[in-house]
C-alpha cells in the first residue's frame, strides 16, 4: 500500500443521550474499515477514518463537519444519529461540495445530492409495522415521542395510516429529549384514562430506558398492549434492567438474531472487535454496508472527488449482512428488507416477520397510503 490513504471522516457520539447507538454504528464503520484494509484496502491505499464526538449536539455536530471538511480537507464524511444532527450537517456537506452517508432509519421527507440514506425511511418500516398492529392488537393508538424532528414527523405518518385503517389516534405526547423519570408521569396517566391497544413510542436513548420502567412499574401487560418502538432498537435495550422490554415490538432491517451465514459472519466478528455485549442495531448493520458501499464506488471512480462518487454510487448494489441492497438512483436512499422483532425475556430481538423482497425506498410516502394498504402484510412471511 501506498502512504497516501483514502480518508474519510466519522460524526457519531461517544457520550450524550443516544451515545448507546452511536457508538455501535462508529464501531460498525471502524470494522468495515479495518476488514477493508486488511484486504488490500481499495486501489492499494487504505482507508483512514478520522473520528470526532459530537457529543449528540447538533451545534457541535456543524461545527465538526465543518472542520472535516476545511481544516481536515476531508470530503466523504460518515455519521449523525438524530435528524437534528443530519440538519445541522447537511448545508454544510453542500455549501463546501462534500459527501455524507447517513445509516440511521428516519422520517423521510428529504433528499440531498450530496447524501446516501442507507437507514429505513417510513414507508421501509412504519407501514410494516403499523400493519401488524392493527392486525394483531386494534386500532387505537397512543402516540408518545421526544420533542425533535424524528418522532413528530414519524407519528404523522403513523396517524396517517391508522386513519386509513379507521383507526384512531387517541393523543399525542411529547417528552424532552434528554428525558427524566418524571416526564412519563403524565404518559402512564393517559395510558390509564384512554386504555390504548397499542402505544407507539419515539422516544430515543436513555429516555426510552425510563419509558419502559414506567410502563413495568404501573403494571400493564405488553401481550394486550405493547410498546411498538423504532428507536428502542439492541443498544437501548442493553441499557436496561434484564426482561424490562420483553413482549414489545419494533421494526427494523437487520436485528443481531437474524439467523443467516452473512448476517452470523457480521454479529461474530463485530463481536469479536468490541466484545461479546457489545450491541449490534440495523443502523450499525447500516453504518457497515455503507462503507464497503464507498469502497466499491471508489474503485470504480479512481478518485474521491464526491461528484464522481455520486455517479458511481447511484444504482449501486452489495451483499449486507441484512440481504442484497441497493441505492435506488432516483432518491439517494436504498432498497432495504424489512423486518418486525419481538423482544425475549433475554432481551433479544426474535424476528416474527419479515418481507419476501427488499423493499424500494419512498422517502416522500407517495405510494404507501393507499385504500386497503392494512388489509394483509404480503409480500411477507410470518415467522410466528
Amino acid at each position: 500500500m501506498t502512504n497516501d490513504d483514502w480518508k474519510i471522516g466519522v460524526l457519531f457520539s461517544k457520550s450524550g443521550v443516544t451515545a448507546a447507538a452511536e457508538i455501535a454504528e462508529a464501531n460498525a464503520t471502524l470494522l468495515a474499515t479495518e476488514e477493508i484494509n486488511a484486504a488490500g484496502g481499495v486501489l492499494g491505499r487504505r482507508i483512514a477514518p478520522t473520528f470526532y464526538d459530537p457529543e449528540c449536539s447538533a451545534r457541535r455536530y456543524r461545527e465538526l463537519a465543518v472542520r472535516l471538511l476545511t481544516e481536515d480537507r476531508i470530503r466523504v464524511i460518515f455519521g449523525c444519529y438524530m435528524s437534528t444532527a443530519r440538519k445541522a450537517v447537511l448545508p454544510e456537506i453542500e455549501a463546501y461540495r462534500g459527501l455524507l452517508f447517513y445509516p440511521t432509519f428516519y422520517e423521510g421527507f428529504e433528499y440531498s445530492n450530496n447524501c446516501f440514506y442507507t437507514g429505513s425511511s417510513s414507508n421501509q418500516n412504519a407501514v410494516q409495522l403499523a400493519q401488524y398492529l392493527i392486525e394483531n392488537y386494534g386500532k387505537r393508538f397512543l402516540l408518545v415521542g421526544s420533542n425533535y424532528v424524528f418522532p413528530y414527523e414519524y407519528n404523522r405518518v403513523v396517524s396517517d395510516l391508522v386513519t386509513l385503517a379507521d383507526g384512531t389516534i387517541l393523543d399525542e405526547i411529547y417528552v424532552p429529549v434528554e428525558a427524566v423519570r418524571k416526564d412519563f408521569d403524565k404518559v402512564i396517566k393517559r395510558i390509564k384514562e384512554l386504555k390504548p391497544d397499542v402505544l407507539v413510542s419515539n422516544v430515543v436513548g436513555t429516555g426510552a430506558v425510563l419509558l419502559y420502567q414506567a410502563y413495568r412499574e404501573a403494571g400493564f401487560d405488553p401481550s394486550a398492549m405493547p410498546i411498538a418502538s423504532l428507536a428502542t432498537t439492541e443498544a437501548e435495550v442493553a441499557l436496561m434492567p434484564s426482561g424490562l422490554a420483553a413482549g414489545h415490538l419494533t421494526a427494523a432491517s437487520f436485528f443481531e438474531t437474524l439467523d443467516t451465514p452473512a448476517a452470523r459472519r457480521f454479529v461474530t466478528a463485530f463481536k469479536q472487535r468490541f466484545g461479546e455485549d457489545a450491541p449490534v442495531t440495523a443502523s450499525a448493520e447500516a453504518a457497515y454496508f455503507q462503507t464497503y458501499l464507498y469502497a466499491a464506488a471508489l474503485e470504480r471512480a479512481g478518485t474521491d472527488n464526491p461528484d464522481a462518487l455520486v455517479r458511481h454510487l447511484a444504482g449501486l448494489e452489495f451483499d449486507a449482512p441484512q440481504g442484497r441492497i441497493r441505492i435506488d438512483p432516483d432518491n439517494h436512499h436504498t432498497e432495504l428488507w424489512a423486518r418486525i422483532g419481538r423482544l425475549n425475556p433475554q432481551g433479544k430481538f426474535d424476528v416474527i416477520w419479515e418481507s419476501e423482497a427488499r423493499v424500494r425506498p419512498d422517502p416522500y410516502f407517495v405510494t404507501a397510503a393507499h385504500d386497503g394498504w392494512a388489509s394483509g402484510l404480503t409480500p411477507a412471511r410470518r415467522k410466528a
